[in-house]
Parts: structure tokens; sequence; C-alpha cells
């Protein structure tokens, strides 16, 4: 089934397809220069620190309905064990451990290799440059180097005057407005913009599978919000990150598509902005330095990350 023409004339007025160059594979963290970063540090007044990620335990958000996206793992292969020296010679001993989780099994950046459309990826990439073997060869999460910038907080439940969006919420270009004006700051080229709908509450609470299904999310109409400001990525506190179910049922994943394939920004997904809403609302200001580089497997699609906001 093709795509329907809604989305392809969306596409065409966000890519960025060229912009950075035929060679460019990261896409709008182009946006984050160092006059970007020196601004973003200057908003640090108190020096408070907001971490943003959710445990990484084998209890986790992943239910099975995504294939491959497994909880994490853990087991101690080494315990207070003494490898140096004589046994028993009051060495100093280690311990050491291994775990084997789906790389975007909690809170996570999805790099612009983790979605593609009528055969490409970002950058006009092909799709099937991505094997079995060595993963993603172009716009893998190794790619995207290190990621700090300003961050701003667009709090749309807040702004709605609720403490969360239910399920069937698809946040729109003047919920973002809404969420701007609360925040007393206009977002800017280079930016991370953090969309708060309140819907992790759902998991802290106990319930995974409705905390999956439905979920609020970002409607296919934001990406061009997005663009306009020229944000450098997105991330939110949904496992879904686009509204779940979908708009439509003929086009599944259609924010996945223009974010990541036509403009090539990086998207976040099981954010818990639930403290970072609190301290914002505490200090009356939105904005602060945020930290949320990925590890840089090779070639991977995704990537865990433990962000945190400075203010």
């Amino acid at each position: 089934m093709s795509l329907p023409a809604e989305f392809h004339a969306i596409a065409k007025r966000v890519n960025n397809w060229g912009r950075w160059g035929a060679d460019d594979e990261i896409g709008t963290l182009n946006l984050i220069t160092d006059a970007v970063v020196r601004a973003a540090a200057a908003t640090v007044r108190t020096g408070r620190r907001v971490p943003l990620a959710l445990p990484l335990q084998q209890d986790g958000v992943q239910t099975g309905a995504i294939p491959g996206r497994v909880n994490p793992v853990h087991a101690m292969v080494q315990i207070n064990q003494e490898i140096f020296g004589p046994p028993g010679g009051g060495t100093v001993a280690t311990s050491d451990d291994v775990v084997t989780l789906g790389l975007q099994c909690a809170t996570h950046w999805d790099a612009l290799a983790h979605a593609s459309h009528s055969g490409r990826l970002y950058n006009g990439r092909p799709a099937a440059t991505i094997t079995a073997h060595a993963g993603a060869e172009f716009v893998g999460i190794d790619k995207a180097r290190h990621i700090v910038s300003r961050g701003v907080l667009l709090d749309v439940a807040r702004a709605r005057g609720v403490d969360r969006l239910d399920g069937g919420h698809a946040v729109t270009p003047e919920d973002l407005d809404a969420a701007e004006e609360l925040a007393g700051t206009r977002v800017r080229a280079g930016d991370i913009v953090l969309v708060r709908t309140g819907q992790i509450q759902v998991y802290l609470a106990g319930d995974k599978h409705a905390y999956m299904y439905p979920s609020p999310g970002l409607s296919i109409r934001t990406p061009e919000w997005f663009h306009a400001r020229d944000v450098a990525a997105v991330a939110n506190d949904t496992l879904t990150f686009e509204i779940f179910p979908p708009e439509s049922n003929d086009l599944w994943l259609p924010v996945h598509a223009l974010d990541l394939v036509e403009m090539g920004m990086p998207q976040g997904q099981n954010w818990n902005l639930e403290k970072l809403s609190t301290a914002c609302g505490q200090e009356n200001r939105y904005e602060f330095l945020l930290s949320a580089t990925p590890e840089p497997f090779t070639g991977a699609t995704g990537s865990p990350v433990a962000p945190v906001a400075v203010l």
C-alpha cells in the first residue's frame, strides 16, 4: 500500500535531504553549534540536576508486544573474585556483570536509521544498507556523537490544565503553541524539545499494558512545527512517541517517517518528565541545559540514554 498524498505533501515541506550535504548522517543535530551550546550553558542558574531516565530493569516497560524489545536481563559473571596474585592472598577482588537488552527497551533515542519509507532512509540512503551482519551502515546511532543543547519542556498536559492527557489525545501544533506560551520562551534553532503528556504516570503506577495502549502522542501535524523552528531533537514520555492507535488506520507511524527519514531529526521515547515538570513549575522556567548523549553502539538503530536536565 502506498503512502497517502497527505503524507507526501508534508514530507516535501519538511524534507532536509541535502541541506547539510550529500554525505550528512546527523541531520538536525547539525543545528547544535558551539554558539548554541554556549547559550544553553548560560541557562543554568541553580545547578539543580533532574534525571530523566527510567531504571534499566527486568520488569521494565516492554510487554513483549514489540518483537525484540526485551527488557534488560542482568547476570553476574564474577563476584568478589581475586583475579591477580595468589588465591587468598588478600589482593583486590572485583565483580563483573553482563546485560542483554533491547537498545530501545527503556529511555532511548531513535537513530535516523530506525525508520525508512519507500525504500529510503534519511538523506536518500537505501534502506537496504541496514543488514543483519553490520546493522546500519549509514545514519546509525553511533553517528550522533554528542547531544548537549538547550532543552525546553513543552508541558502540554499542564498547559491544558490536566495532570495527564487522555489516551486518545493527538498533540497538535496548537497544543505546542500553548505549552510554549506556558514556558515563557520561544523554541529556537538547535533546541531539544521535551513534550510532556503525563502518560509515563501509567507505567510508574504499575500498568505497563495501559501505558502502551491507548496512548497520547504527537500528531502528523507536529513535524512541520518542529521544522519551522529548526528543532534539533524531540523526546517525550510515551512508548510510541506518536499517538497510538494512529490517527488513521491507513497510515501507521507517519511521525516516525517524517521526523527520522524526511527531516533527519532524532526522537526519544520513555523519558520520565514528571520530576522535571515539577521542578520547572516550582522555578517558573522551562529552559535548561540538557545532556543526553546516547551510548555509541556501532550500527545500531537506537540506543539507551540517561538524560539529565540542569537548571
